[in-house]
């Protein structure tokens, strides 16, 4: 590769020396060429006659184009001539190019004309890469032409992609039946397009100067696949993110402050409704059995512990401090603790770069950096880590224990996650305001909890990602262990920045995101509710061993929507083999429906709900279960979830674990029958078609992204 990349370092040390920001045609098809990338055959002629030579040497058709660096856009000017057929055809084309561009700008330097062999046929699309604030180097494929830009349908995956990534691009856009050949269409050669993107992929990431670079169109056929048209656009100035740092640095300085042995309150108070005292409160109520010691300038003690006027003063070790005081005081604070070599600062002020202050928070950082401080916050609720009872936060001590970690990016959503836990009775392992973000961020949360062994589902709400690329290679790790389920705030404003490139205006920062997470296997969360009924609900579930989705109802109409979900969540409903069907039909009524779903109507005693629910969990070719449950007065609601809590426990004693979840629809008395499924293991809904079924959705995404299935 090493001659390769001396070729494309030679053509942009030219650049750089011109001082120009994009390359020639001519300079594009040597990068092209040095990495392997298709381009047609070409030259440039710098008379009529030697154009005419060239073009009979290529084969016509030839197309022929100006070149000139002043002259930008070719077309405008008159500099584009297609579908030449003879060598007259082509002599006669220099002159008009040569007159056009001289009428268009008179005091263009021109370098010649382009001869280029004309691409005929095949399906036009666009291989491009951009260079994004948070991920870094980006490869895109979509169709070309016009509809590209009306359709935005564009996919992204992180540079550099695998071939695997790339055979999933072609798949990944709306338009993905189009490369099969349509209208008898031949389809295109999909190894040869994978490899085109792959290509891309590594020479964005040898050369990071590449900021822009656009295929477009590439002329993909049953044959291959050459790329028409090469633009490149560099910038010198840009250097790539630095390295994260290694993941056991991230842990051993995380395992400090989420499990401390000793912790430090700056600012701790004794009187009531300031920060410091409900800080203090909440470690000693929430019953943290390490050592607390309250910083206080003039206090003796607070709340009946030793109170200290520096950190530097107590004589213990502290393995993290949680701040209380003015955001003005912080950096000398925080200084202090550096010089106590405490790992770790939970930064609950607000006043910093949130309220127009990022001076206040460079300098935290400065600190932070210099003493090898982690930062939490600034500008959060604290956070709770329930193994440890610890409660290191101004929000209600939280006590009920569980295995799903959550994050969020903001205070009131972190409110609603405690809220939404209690309620719902959910158990968390911890649950970590991130705000401002000025230090530890998602991807230093994803290394502590993949190591954690208190918590086996990782749910977090961010508004954005400081540092995609670092977040996108944890969960990808991590993801293969734990679920990672994310809700990402500010899907529709965020909208595409003016780009000189066609990728960089397609790229749709939201669409990022998307494809970004699920090449990383991210469960994507659409809203709040979303992402804590999974964080909830996906824990509950076994893993499924197979893509085979039953759906058992009473009620036709929930069968009708439980199926509209099952095809929105990305289920497969299994088609039934015909001595499936016969045996359930031994349970239900003639006039029931069969095939899948298994109708078995409303007028049926619990007996049949207990017989097709067994006979669904014994049968190893179902993989999963959905339940629609339809209150009546012969099935009562409490006694169909005694009876579906029986039969599945019976059936796993036998060895048959399968994922169930159940729809209720029924009057009130369905939301405790709902209640007391889901403590027993099965994910229930009142008054829901859709909630059940992306639970279960999310489930078998994840199953499937960790290749459980």
């Amino acid at each position: 590769m090493s001659n390769s990349k001396d070729a494309v370092r030679k053509v942009l040390d030219q650049v750089k020396a011109d001082n120009r920001t994009s390359l020639t045609a001519p300079e594009g098809k040597l990068v092209c060429d040095a990495y392997g990338i298709p381009v047609p055959k070409e030259g440039v002629a710098k008379s009529a006659g030697e154009a005419g030579k060239m073009a009979s040497s290529m084969g016509f058709p030839v197309v022929m184009k100006i070149v000139s660096p002043d002259i930008l856009h070719k077309t405008e000017a008159g500099g584009v001539i297609v579908g030449l057929k003879t060598a007259e055809e082509a002599e006669k084309a220099y002159e008009t190019i040569l007159g056009n561009a001289k009428k268009y700008k008179a005091d263009a330097k021109i370098e010649g004309v382009q001869v280029q062999q004309m691409l005929a046929g095949g399906t036009e699309v666009i291989v491009g890469s951009i260079t994004d604030g948070s991920f870094g180097k980006l490869v895109a494929f979509g169709l070309g032409g016009v509809l590209v830009e009306v359709l935005k349908d564009i996919t992204f995956r992180l540079a550099p992609a695998t071939k695997e990534d790339a055979l999933s691009m072609l798949d990944g856009i709306q338009a993905h039946e189009i490369l099969k050949g349509v209208r008898g269409g031949e389809p295109v050669n999909r190894n040869a397009l994978a490899d085109v993107i792959v290509k891309v992929s590594q020479l964005v990431t040898d050369f990071p100067e590449i900021v822009e670079l656009d295929l477009n169109p590439v002329f993909a056929t049953a044959k291959g696949a050459t790329a028409a048209d090469v633009r490149i656009v560099v910038d010198f100035a840009y250097v790539p993110k630095p390295k994260p740092r290694p993941t056991e640095e991230i842990v051993a300085a995380m395992n400090r402050i989420m499990q401390p042995k000793a912790v430090a309150v700056v600012g701790a108070s004794a009187e009531d409704g300031k920060i410091g005292n409900s800080v203090m409160k909440n470690l000693i109520n929430g019953g943290y059995k390490g050592e607390i010691y309250p910083i206080h300038p003039k206090a003796a003690e607070i709340l009946g512990y030793k109170a200290y006027k520096s950190v530097k003063d107590v004589p213990g070790v502290i393995d993290v401090a949680v701040f209380a005081i003015p955001a003005k005081f912080v950096a000398a604070a925080l200084a202090e603790c550096g010089e106590k070599k405490i790992p770790g600062a939970v930064l609950i002020p607000s006043g910093f770069a949130e309220a127009g202050a990022p001076e206040l928070q460079a300098e935290i950082v400065e600190v932070g950096k210099k003493y090898d401080i982690r930062l939490m916050g600034p500008n959060i609720y604290g956070f709770y880590y329930t193994p440890a009872n610890l409660c290191a936060t101004f929000c209600t001590a939280y006590d009920v224990k569980g295995h799903a970690a959550l994050s969020s990016q903001s205070g009131g959503i972190g409110m609603a996650i405690i809220g939404f836990s209690r309620s719902a009775k959910m158990g968390v392992s911890a649950i970590v305001g991130l705000g401002n973000k000025s230090d530890i961020d998602e991807d230093d949360l994803l290394a502590f909890f993949e190591q954690d062994p208190n918590t086996n589902l990782i749910a977090q709400h961010c508004e954005d990602l400081k540092d995609g690329r670092a977040f996108a290679e944890a969960a990808k790790r991590v993801s293969k262990k734990k679920p990672v389920v994310v809700l990402k705030a500010g899907r529709t404003s965020a909208g595409a920045k003016a780009a000189s490139s066609h990728t960089g205006a397609l790229a749709g920062n939201d669409r990022i995101y998307e494809d970004v997470f699920k090449q990383s296997g991210v469960i994507r969360a659409r809203s709040l509710r979303q992402l804590l009924e999974f964080a909830r609900g996906v824990p509950v579930l076994p893993t499924p061993k197979g893509e085979n989705v039953l759906i058992i109802t009473g009620a036709g109409g929930s069968g009708v929507l439980l199926s509209d979900s099952c095809v929105d969540n990305g289920l497969s409903l299994m088609s039934m083999p015909p001595d499936l069907d016969a045996a359930f039909r031994k349970f239900i009524p003639p006039f029931g429906a069969a095939g899948n779903p298994v109708d078995i109507t409303g007028g049926e005693p619990p007996i049949t709900y207990v017989n097709t629910v067994k006979l669904g969990l014994s049968d190893e070719r179902i993989h999963a279960l959905i339940l629609g449950y339809w209150h009546t007065i012969v099935t009562p609601p409490m006694v169909f979830a005694r009876n579906m809590v029986e039969v599945k426990k019976e059936m796993e004693a036998k060895g048959f674990v399968k994922p169930m979840v159940a729809s209720l629809a029924g009057d009130v008395e369905v939301e405790e029958a709902a209640e007391y499924l889901y403590q027993n293991g099965i994910p229930a809904y009142a008054y829901s078609t859709e909630l059940p079924v992306e639970v279960l959705g999310a489930k078998y995404k994840w199953a499937r992204g960790a290749g459980l299935l």
